[in-house]
Protein backbone atom coordinates (compact mmCIF):
# COMPACT_ATOMS: atom_id res chain seq x y z
CA UNK A 1 0.00 0.00 0.00
CA UNK A 2 0.95 3.59 -0.60
CA UNK A 3 1.62 5.92 2.46
CA UNK A 4 -2.05 7.14 3.32
CA UNK A 5 -2.23 10.61 2.90
CA UNK A 6 -3.99 13.63 5.39
CA UNK A 7 -7.66 13.25 6.02
CA UNK A 8 -7.63 17.06 5.70
CA UNK A 9 -6.37 16.97 1.98
CA UNK A 10 -9.85 15.17 1.02
CA UNK A 11 -12.35 17.44 -0.24
CA UNK A 12 -15.52 17.98 1.28
CA UNK A 13 -17.42 18.48 -1.89
CA UNK A 14 -16.76 14.84 -2.86
CA UNK A 15 -18.30 13.50 -0.25
CA UNK A 16 -21.35 15.76 -0.76
CA UNK A 17 -21.11 14.16 -4.65
CA UNK A 18 -20.94 11.06 -3.97
CA UNK A 19 -24.06 11.14 -1.72
CA UNK A 20 -26.32 12.71 -3.53
CA UNK A 21 -25.43 10.36 -6.98
CA UNK A 22 -24.70 7.26 -5.37
CA UNK A 23 -28.59 5.80 -5.65
CA UNK A 24 -27.58 3.25 -2.14
CA UNK A 25 -26.57 6.67 -0.63
CA UNK A 26 -28.78 9.03 -1.64
CA UNK A 27 -31.78 8.02 0.38
CA UNK A 28 -30.13 8.30 3.28
CA UNK A 29 -28.00 11.38 2.44
CA UNK A 30 -31.22 13.39 1.81
CA UNK A 31 -33.23 12.14 5.13
CA UNK A 32 -30.27 13.20 7.43
CA UNK A 33 -30.00 16.58 5.72
CA UNK A 34 -33.63 17.08 7.19
CA UNK A 35 -33.05 15.98 9.80
CA UNK A 36 -29.98 17.95 10.60
CA UNK A 37 -32.33 21.11 9.54
CA UNK A 38 -35.90 20.00 11.06
CA UNK A 39 -33.76 19.03 14.41
CA UNK A 40 -30.99 21.74 14.82
CA UNK A 41 -32.36 24.85 12.84
CA UNK A 42 -36.17 24.49 12.42
CA UNK A 43 -36.47 23.67 16.52
CA UNK A 44 -34.00 26.88 17.53
CA UNK A 45 -35.99 29.33 14.97
CA UNK A 46 -39.57 28.15 16.00
CA UNK A 47 -38.18 28.42 19.74
CA UNK A 48 -36.73 32.02 18.86
CA UNK A 49 -39.61 33.43 17.02
CA UNK A 50 -42.11 31.71 19.37
CA UNK A 51 -41.07 32.27 23.13
CA UNK A 52 -42.15 30.40 26.07
CA UNK A 53 -43.57 26.85 24.37
CA UNK A 54 -40.03 25.40 25.76
CA UNK A 55 -38.33 26.75 28.88
CA UNK A 56 -34.53 28.23 28.09
CA UNK A 57 -32.16 27.52 30.61
CA UNK A 58 -28.42 29.79 31.21
CA UNK A 59 -26.24 27.77 31.58
CA UNK A 60 -23.07 29.62 31.96
CA UNK A 61 -20.72 28.68 34.99
CA UNK A 62 -18.15 30.77 36.87
CA UNK A 63 -15.31 29.00 35.58
CA UNK A 64 -15.99 30.63 31.97
CA UNK A 65 -14.81 33.65 33.22
CA UNK A 66 -11.17 31.92 32.89
CA UNK A 67 -11.21 31.12 29.64
CA UNK A 68 -10.99 34.15 26.91
CA UNK A 69 -12.58 35.21 23.65
CA UNK A 70 -9.87 34.56 20.91
CA UNK A 71 -12.07 35.25 18.10
CA UNK A 72 -9.10 33.38 15.58
CA UNK A 73 -10.71 29.98 17.18
CA UNK A 74 -13.82 30.84 14.71
CA UNK A 75 -12.17 28.89 11.71
CA UNK A 76 -11.73 26.10 13.70
CA UNK A 77 -14.77 25.80 15.47
CA UNK A 78 -16.88 26.24 12.01
CA UNK A 79 -15.23 22.92 10.74
CA UNK A 80 -16.78 20.54 12.97
CA UNK A 81 -19.23 19.77 9.75
CA UNK A 82 -16.57 19.56 6.84
CA UNK A 83 -14.95 17.80 9.69
CA UNK A 84 -17.46 14.80 9.48
CA UNK A 85 -17.99 14.96 5.84
CA UNK A 86 -14.20 15.38 4.53
CA UNK A 87 -13.81 12.03 6.86
CA UNK A 88 -16.30 10.19 4.00
CA UNK A 89 -14.66 11.56 1.12
CA UNK A 90 -10.97 9.98 2.97
CA UNK A 91 -13.13 7.15 2.82
CA UNK A 92 -14.48 6.68 -0.54
CA UNK A 93 -11.29 7.84 -1.70
CA UNK A 94 -9.63 5.59 -0.52
CA UNK A 95 -11.91 2.26 -0.46
CA UNK A 96 -14.31 3.43 -3.44
CA UNK A 97 -17.34 0.86 -3.77
CA UNK A 98 -16.32 -0.90 -0.64
CA UNK A 99 -16.77 2.41 0.94
CA UNK A 100 -20.34 2.45 0.09
CA UNK A 101 -21.75 0.21 2.65
CA UNK A 102 -20.13 2.02 5.72
CA UNK A 103 -20.62 5.51 4.37
CA UNK A 104 -24.40 4.79 4.37
CA UNK A 105 -24.39 3.03 7.91
CA UNK A 106 -22.29 6.73 9.64
CA UNK A 107 -25.05 8.88 7.44
CA UNK A 108 -28.00 7.05 8.93
CA UNK A 109 -25.97 7.61 12.41
CA UNK A 110 -25.45 10.81 12.02
CA UNK A 111 -29.01 11.40 11.26
CA UNK A 112 -29.62 9.51 14.48
CA UNK A 113 -27.31 11.46 16.68
CA UNK A 114 -29.22 14.77 15.92
CA UNK A 115 -32.36 13.08 16.55
CA UNK A 116 -31.09 11.67 20.20
CA UNK A 117 -29.66 15.58 21.27
CA UNK A 118 -33.18 16.73 20.19
CA UNK A 119 -34.71 14.52 22.70
CA UNK A 120 -33.27 17.03 25.65
CA UNK A 121 -33.54 20.25 23.46
CA UNK A 122 -37.46 19.59 23.10
CA UNK A 123 -38.09 19.56 26.71
CA UNK A 124 -35.64 22.17 27.49
CA UNK A 125 -33.27 24.92 25.66
CA UNK A 126 -30.30 25.95 27.02
CA UNK A 127 -27.76 29.00 26.50
CA UNK A 128 -25.03 31.02 27.34
CA UNK A 129 -23.77 34.98 27.34
CA UNK A 130 -21.93 34.92 24.35
CA UNK A 131 -20.59 38.13 23.19
CA UNK A 132 -21.85 40.02 20.03
CA UNK A 133 -19.15 40.11 17.67
CA UNK A 134 -19.66 40.39 14.07
CA UNK A 135 -15.89 42.15 13.50
CA UNK A 136 -15.12 39.43 11.86
CA UNK A 137 -17.83 38.02 8.70
CA UNK A 138 -17.43 34.43 9.86
CA UNK A 139 -18.99 35.73 13.62
CA UNK A 140 -21.85 38.15 11.66
CA UNK A 141 -22.34 34.07 10.30
CA UNK A 142 -23.18 32.36 13.20
CA UNK A 143 -24.74 35.16 14.80
CA UNK A 144 -27.23 35.34 11.37
CA UNK A 145 -27.96 31.26 11.59
CA UNK A 146 -27.65 30.10 15.42
CA UNK A 147 -30.46 31.58 17.83
CA UNK A 148 -28.03 30.05 20.32
CA UNK A 149 -30.04 27.87 21.92
CA UNK A 150 -29.28 24.60 22.03
CA UNK A 151 -26.00 24.39 24.44
CA UNK A 152 -26.63 21.35 26.57
CA UNK A 153 -25.65 18.88 25.61
CA UNK A 154 -23.33 20.13 22.82
CA UNK A 155 -24.03 19.14 19.61
CA UNK A 156 -20.83 20.44 18.65
CA UNK A 157 -18.60 18.24 21.05
CA UNK A 158 -21.15 15.12 20.13
CA UNK A 159 -20.71 15.15 16.35
CA UNK A 160 -16.83 15.29 16.37
CA UNK A 161 -16.66 12.32 18.79
CA UNK A 162 -18.79 10.62 16.75
CA UNK A 163 -16.81 11.24 13.92
CA UNK A 164 -13.74 10.41 15.43
CA UNK A 165 -14.34 7.16 17.08
CA UNK A 166 -16.61 6.21 13.98
CA UNK A 167 -13.74 6.72 11.83
CA UNK A 168 -11.89 3.53 13.36
CA UNK A 169 -14.67 1.66 13.39
CA UNK A 170 -15.37 2.20 9.94
CA UNK A 171 -12.19 0.71 8.71
CA UNK A 172 -12.29 -2.24 10.96
CA UNK A 173 -15.67 -2.75 8.92
CA UNK A 174 -14.54 -2.85 5.90
CA UNK A 175 -12.57 -6.29 6.81
CA UNK A 176 -8.76 -5.76 7.08
CA UNK A 177 -7.65 -5.25 11.14
CA UNK A 178 -4.83 -4.34 9.58
CA UNK A 179 -6.55 -1.13 8.78
CA UNK A 180 -6.30 0.42 12.53
CA UNK A 181 -2.39 -0.29 12.38
CA UNK A 182 -1.95 1.49 8.68
CA UNK A 183 -4.29 4.13 9.36
CA UNK A 184 -3.51 5.29 12.85
CA UNK A 185 -2.20 8.82 11.75
CA UNK A 186 -4.96 9.27 9.91
CA UNK A 187 -7.08 8.04 13.37
CA UNK A 188 -4.82 10.50 15.79
CA UNK A 189 -5.70 13.11 13.25
CA UNK A 190 -9.40 13.02 13.72
CA UNK A 191 -9.05 12.38 17.27
CA UNK A 192 -7.06 15.91 17.75
CA UNK A 193 -8.85 17.44 15.11
CA UNK A 194 -12.38 16.75 17.24
CA UNK A 195 -10.24 18.18 20.14
CA UNK A 196 -9.55 21.55 18.58
CA UNK A 197 -13.09 21.56 17.91
CA UNK A 198 -14.05 21.06 21.35
CA UNK A 199 -11.36 23.50 22.34
CA UNK A 200 -12.79 26.07 20.00
CA UNK A 201 -16.52 26.65 21.22
CA UNK A 202 -14.94 27.68 24.15
CA UNK A 203 -12.69 29.82 23.00
CA UNK A 204 -15.31 31.51 20.78
CA UNK A 205 -17.44 31.66 23.78
CA UNK A 206 -20.25 29.29 21.69
CA UNK A 207 -20.62 26.71 24.63
CA UNK A 208 -19.77 26.82 28.25
CA UNK A 209 -17.48 24.54 30.57
CA UNK A 210 -20.81 22.56 31.41
CA UNK A 211 -22.20 22.18 27.87
CA UNK A 212 -18.60 20.02 27.46
CA UNK A 213 -19.59 17.41 30.00
CA UNK A 214 -23.15 16.98 29.08
CA UNK A 215 -22.02 16.35 25.78
CA UNK A 216 -19.60 13.85 27.08
CA UNK A 217 -22.40 12.04 28.83
CA UNK A 218 -24.94 11.77 26.08
CA UNK A 219 -22.69 10.21 23.93
CA UNK A 220 -21.75 7.43 26.30
CA UNK A 221 -25.40 6.70 26.35
CA UNK A 222 -25.59 6.95 22.30
CA UNK A 223 -23.05 4.32 22.09
CA UNK A 224 -21.37 3.28 24.80
CA UNK A 225 -19.33 0.80 22.87
CA UNK A 226 -17.49 3.27 20.54
CA UNK A 227 -17.42 5.98 23.49
CA UNK A 228 -17.29 4.06 26.88
CA UNK A 229 -17.03 6.48 30.10
CA UNK A 230 -12.90 5.61 30.28
CA UNK A 231 -12.90 7.28 26.63
CA UNK A 232 -14.68 10.50 27.46
CA UNK A 233 -12.40 11.18 30.34
CA UNK A 234 -9.50 10.83 28.48
CA UNK A 235 -11.10 13.23 25.84
CA UNK A 236 -11.56 15.58 28.71
CA UNK A 237 -8.16 15.29 29.67
CA UNK A 238 -6.64 15.81 26.53
CA UNK A 239 -8.97 18.96 26.00
CA UNK A 240 -6.43 21.54 26.33
CA UNK A 241 -3.40 19.43 24.68
CA UNK A 242 -1.58 21.07 21.88
CA UNK A 243 -1.56 19.04 18.59
CA UNK A 244 1.65 19.26 16.63
CA UNK A 245 2.71 16.69 14.06
CA UNK A 246 4.47 13.91 15.36
CA UNK A 247 7.96 14.24 15.44
CA UNK A 248 8.28 17.25 14.32
CA UNK A 249 9.48 20.95 15.22
CA UNK A 250 7.06 23.87 14.90
CA UNK A 251 8.19 24.83 11.12
CA UNK A 252 7.49 20.16 10.33
CA UNK A 253 7.26 20.02 6.63
CA UNK A 254 3.69 18.83 7.51
CA UNK A 255 2.81 21.90 8.92
CA UNK A 256 4.62 23.56 6.11
CA UNK A 257 2.80 21.87 3.79
CA UNK A 258 -0.32 22.11 5.71
CA UNK A 259 0.33 26.17 5.33
CA UNK A 260 0.52 25.83 1.30
CA UNK A 261 -3.09 23.81 1.36
CA UNK A 262 -6.37 25.57 1.16
CA UNK A 263 -7.33 23.75 4.01
CA UNK A 264 -4.81 24.64 6.54
CA UNK A 265 -6.84 26.63 9.15
CA UNK A 266 -9.03 23.84 9.84
CA UNK A 267 -6.02 21.45 10.41
CA UNK A 268 -5.60 20.45 14.26
CA UNK A 269 -1.85 21.76 13.92
CA UNK A 270 -2.68 24.96 12.63
CA UNK A 271 -5.08 25.90 15.63
CA UNK A 272 -4.39 29.11 17.77
CA UNK A 273 -2.00 28.29 20.57
CA UNK A 274 -3.52 30.05 23.15
CA UNK A 275 -2.28 29.42 26.35
CA UNK A 276 -3.92 28.98 29.74
CA UNK A 277 -2.59 29.19 33.43
CA UNK A 278 -1.94 25.45 34.60
CA UNK A 279 -3.66 26.16 38.07
CA UNK A 280 -6.83 27.64 35.58
CA UNK A 281 -6.86 24.43 33.71
CA UNK A 282 -6.53 21.89 35.88
CA UNK A 283 -9.59 23.50 37.63
CA UNK A 284 -11.15 23.61 34.13
CA UNK A 285 -10.55 19.84 33.81
CA UNK A 286 -11.65 18.86 37.07
CA UNK A 287 -14.92 20.87 36.88
CA UNK A 288 -15.56 18.76 33.24
CA UNK A 289 -14.80 15.53 34.68
CA UNK A 290 -17.14 15.90 37.71
CA UNK A 291 -19.48 16.80 36.32
CA UNK A 292 -19.41 14.16 33.93
CA UNK A 293 -19.29 11.70 36.64
CA UNK A 294 -22.12 13.28 38.08
CA UNK A 295 -24.38 12.89 35.04
CA UNK A 296 -22.74 9.01 34.19
CA UNK A 297 -24.03 8.10 38.13
CA UNK A 298 -27.64 9.70 38.02
CA UNK A 299 -28.32 8.74 34.45
CA UNK A 300 -27.57 4.61 35.62
CA UNK A 301 -30.89 4.88 37.42
CA UNK A 302 -33.07 7.18 35.07
CA UNK A 303 -35.90 6.04 32.81
CA UNK A 304 -34.54 8.07 29.89
CA UNK A 305 -30.98 9.27 29.42
CA UNK A 306 -31.84 12.87 29.05
CA UNK A 307 -33.25 12.84 32.75
CA UNK A 308 -29.68 13.65 34.47
CA UNK A 309 -29.23 16.98 32.13
CA UNK A 310 -33.26 17.91 32.41
CA UNK A 311 -32.51 17.66 36.19
CA UNK A 312 -29.49 19.94 35.93
CA UNK A 313 -31.64 22.34 33.60
CA UNK A 314 -34.30 22.84 36.03
CA UNK A 315 -36.66 20.98 34.14
CA UNK A 316 -37.49 17.86 36.66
Amino acid sequence: MKSAASVYDASPVYALYKTLTVPSLRPATLHCITSIFYNFFFRQYRAAWLPGRVPVTGVDHPLDKKIPFVPSWVTIYLDFVTFWVRMLSFILLTFGRRAFGPVKEFIVSMDRLYAFAAECYSKNFSTTDRPFYIARPRFFLIHLVDPHLMCVPSLHVMVVIHTYTRFAAMLRSMGAAEHTEYFSSQIEEMKQGALAIARAILFVKQHSVNCIPAALYAMTRFNAELFPPEEAEIFADMLFTDFSPPGSPTESPTLLQSKRSANYNVRPCAAPKTRLPAADIAEIKNHIVNLFRRFLAEGKNAKNWEEPLLRFLGKI
